[in-house]
């Protein structure tokens, strides 16, 4: 019931193996950290260059290609949209297929910040390292992402959302006004704006997960939400730290979610 195939689709995600030897979905969470750390350790899609890790919004658009993180002052650059592979740079009458754009005014703390083809990344965003951004994602305007983010592909972090310690599987998208902490998005899903994920209890000690067995111990003092594919939020709605939304599940507008979990297909109102 709680394992990460009730909730995802695994197969064509590239970050799969943060999953692997869990028990429950939210194991991924506890795996998380070290995932990234070894992955960036060992990739060749870091973003190094002179302008970053100091904190300060970048004085020039710069473009991500084969590697090699180079100024996009000389270059045309055309901002279609980049979850349908639209993004486009052009040097020198070439088109540099695959390259992200991260435009001026966008702030990138620390080098350990992965990325990869067709991204954009928006002025006004904010990005901590360590973090993976996988192809043709969107970081918005005022998005801030805090730290051990795993993004995959074609996925949307929207104006002022703020996700932190969280994984975002291929083409999730929290659109506008989100915050996401220790939580999961699945496939497909879709935050409404102004969703809200709560991960921390009043009262001290874990979340305590609730299912028809009894409430079960996370192990995690701070967790969120695990939505399954293809689940949609409404406008302003709120889960409560240890929801689990299992795939399909509608939560609607202006409603809060309780802790625990909720089967997939259900509408909760």
């Amino acid at each position: 019931m709680f394992d990460a195939a009730s909730f995802f689709d695994l197969s064509d995600f590239a970050h799969a193996n943060v999953f692997s030897g869990t028990e429950h979905v939210w194991d991924a969470l506890k795996n998380l950290k070290e995932y990234i750390d070894s992955y960036i350790d060992t990739s060749n899609h870091c973003l190094e260059h002179s302008e970053m890790d100091c904190g300060m919004p970048l004085i020039h658009p710069l473009i991500f290609h084969d590697g090699r993180l180079q100024s996009a002052q000389e270059c045309l650059l055309r901002y279609g949209d980049a979850t349908r592979g639209k993004l486009e740079v052009i040097q020198n009458g070439r088109l540099l297929k695959g390259a992200s754009i991260i435009m001026a005014g966008a702030v990138l703390v620390g080098q350990k910040i992965a990325i990869g083809k067709g991204v954009l990344i928006e002025s006004g965003a904010m990005i901590k390292a360590p973090a993976i951004i996988g192809d043709h994602c969107e970081i918005r305007q005022g998005a801030y992402m805090r730290g051990y983010c795993l993004i995959g592909d074609r996925c949307v972090v929207g104006h002022t959302t703020e996700v932190k310690h969280s994984i975002f599987l291929n083409d999730a998208k929290a659109g506008h006004f989100a915050y996401l902490g220790d939580s999961v998005l699945g496939n497909n899903a879709n935050l409404g704006a102004g969703t809200k994920f709560a991960n921390l209890r009043f009262l001290p000690g874990n979340v305590q997960v609730r299912s028809p067995e009894g409430p079960l111990d996370s192990g995690l003092r701070k967790f969120g939400a695990i939505i399954g594919d293809r689940v949609q939020t409404g406008c302003n709605s709120v889960t409560n730290p240890g929801t689990l939304i299992g795939p399909d599940g509608i939560l609607m507008p202006n409603t809060t979610a309780a802790s625990g979990f909720h089967p997939g297909k259900t509408v909760i109102r």
